[in-house]
């Protein structure tokens, strides 16, 4: 049976066999080590994307459940995913749409039912391998995307590193309400966020592959906070437990719910794809292993389908993690594992000293985060190249982000993408050239190059037209012509039917065989004369010609 048929089981077997063949105390520490490092970057980002995952009123049970998030993904989504290399959690993606959900009619509850329904989509995509169907969004759609979530995700920190109130509908509510309120600014609260952003900007690079810029901007910031007695508001309390203070009651699940959450659970399935793919794929490369992209579905869908029992948010891979434990000596995905395990030991060990971290210095880590998540050389390319298509897919697709919702934004960003694609497909060229083969007859070659369809079907009659009765044969050279659909016939016959009526004669040559095939099939050949038809023009010029 082949790869692709192979059973779900049998064909995760075989993965794991590969993966830990040779398998030694070495390799083992490596995984330790790099598991270690991968914990200590996930600690704070677990803890700002938790946060940034909910409202006020429920930040201290977000905060949990983020940490909950990035120990039991790690060792779900790391045992079960496509590669030896991905490292799950809470992301940034999916902490701007849970928000909504949260301070909507359902709230927590909303929020854990819609991630576990949306981890039953993830694993019916993955059972029905739709992960290949990731390569069908354009790579400046994601670009835009990204970086449209980055300033979502900026945005709805404003509040807390300004420690005034900007909530509001959507992303645009909040500018406003944060604009009304900016006078109310809290400036200690303010300090402590750009002390943050400073020591995450000024951190040596060389240091941050030992102890992760983040981390250490959190732990200066809460000393500060703690030696100046400032006014700030902190985390508080969160339970020593892997099940957090509320977690999903299916009892509460009604119809009226289900209705009601439905699009989200759809929306964060898709985000949950798309993240998971993009990050499974740039890092194979980086490691330059396989990865199955079906297998890494089924494994999100499983994952998130588990969380919300133990009160988590939504999860997926994450390229930032995910690199770093490549870049540690990741060698298998026990490397997932063990960074879940340091995850645990810190929750037990330091949830007094968690409890103590400001809001803001999370803030100014979800500040720096977004900054980073924008894919700048891509952009810059862009423009250093003058490719106005991606440009206009990458800033409408971000503008679409920010002010609609994330599903929208993809989906407009697909469909653009392929209205230019269908617009240049409609670009046919088509040109003529006087040869002469024989000195007693004047011949034109009508060259047309690209891709003959409805659209653009009389572009072939126009360039005739335009020779007037110049020539008494017209080669239709159709060398250069990729597909022809086959609505194009009628063109094709008008144009046969101009030539007949100025008094010349026509043939056609350098089909390739798809279009000769279609062209077959509705009887095209028959219809125009099969002795009309010429592999190309040597055979044209050796026979017909002299024919005539």
């Amino acid at each position: 049976m082949s790869k692709n048929k192979r059973p779900f089981f049998s064909h995760y077997a075989k993965i794991f066999r590969n993966e830990f063949k040779g398998y030694n105390s070495k390799y083992f520490i490596n995984d330790l080590t790099a598991g270690i490092t991968v914990g200590a970057v996930a600690l704070p980002l677990a803890l700002a994307f938790g946060a940034a995952s909910v409202d006020q009123e429920h930040m201290a049970i977000g905060i949990a459940g983020g940490l909950i998030t990035a120990i039991i993904a790690g060792i779900v989504s790391g045992l079960l995913g496509g590669g030896s290399f991905q490292i799950s959690g809470p992301t940034g993606a999916m902490a701007v749409i849970l928000g909504t959900i949260v301070s909507g009619t359902y709230g927590l509850q909303g929020m854990f039912m819609a991630t576990f329904i949306s981890g039953v989509i993830l694993l019916v995509l993955g059972l029905l391998r739709f992960g290949r169907f990731i390569q069908f969004i354009p790579k400046p759609v994601v670009t835009g995307f990204t970086s449209g979530i980055a300033l979502v995700i900026a945005i709805g920190q404003l509040g807390n590193a300004f420690g005034v109130d900007a909530s509001g509908e959507g992303t645009v509510g909040k500018v406003i309400t944060f604009a009304g309120n900016i006078g109310d600014t809290s400036w200690q609260t303010l300090v402590v966020a750009g002390l943050v952003v400073l020591i995450m900007a000024l951190y040596p690079k060389k240091l941050s592959q030992y102890v992760p810029s983040s981390l250490v901007a959190i732990i200066i910031a809460t000393v500060a906070a703690i030696v100046f007695k400032l006014d700030v508001k902190t985390i508080g309390s969160i339970p020593k437990s892997i099940i957090n203070s509320e977690t999903l009651d299916i009892r509460s699940v009604d119809l009226a719910m289900l209705t009601s959450i439905g699009k989200y659970a759809v929306t964060i399935a898709l985000l949950g794809m798309i993240e998971s793919l993009l990050c499974g794929t740039a890092a194979a490369s980086m490691k330059k292993e396989k990865f199955d992209s079906n297998v890494e579905l089924i494994a999100q869908g499983i994952a998130n389908m588990a969380v919300p029992f133990a009160g988590g948010v939504p999860s997926t891979a994450a390229i930032a993690r995910t690199s770093v434990a490549i870049k540690s000596g990741c060698r298998t995905r026990l490397t997932s594992v063990f960074q879940s395990v340091f995850l645990i030991l810190c929750m037990f060990v330091l949830a007094p000293l968690i409890g103590m971290v400001p809001y803001s210095a999370l803030a100014g880590v979800l500040f720096v985060t977004a900054f980073k998540m924008n894919d700048l050389k891509t952009i810059k390319s862009y423009f250093t190249h003058g490719l106005k298509d991606a440009i206009a897919l990458c800033f409408v697709t971000m503008a679409a982000t920010v002010v609609l919702d994330l599903t929208y934004a993809i989906v407009i960003g697909v469909i653009l993408s392929m209205i230019i694609t269908i617009s240049k497909l409609a670009d046919i060229r088509v040109n003529v050239e006087e040869e002469t083969l024989m000195d007693s007859r004047d011949v034109a070659i009508v060259y047309s190059v690209g891709t003959y369809f409805f659209a653009n079907g009389k572009q072939l009659k126009k360039a005739i037209e335009k020779c007037g009765k110049k020539y008494e044969t017209y080669i239709l050279s159709f060398r250069g012509v990729v597909f022809v659909d086959v609505s194009a016939e009628t063109e094709f016959l008008e144009a046969i039917d101009y030539i007949r009526s100025i008094g010349a004669d026509f043939c056609f040559v350098g089909l390739n065989e798809d279009v000769r095939s279609a062209l077959e099939k509705i009887g095209f050949q028959e219809t125009v004369g099969r002795d009309h038809f010429y592999a190309n023009l040597e055979e044209y010029v050796a026979t017909g010609l002299n024919m005539k």
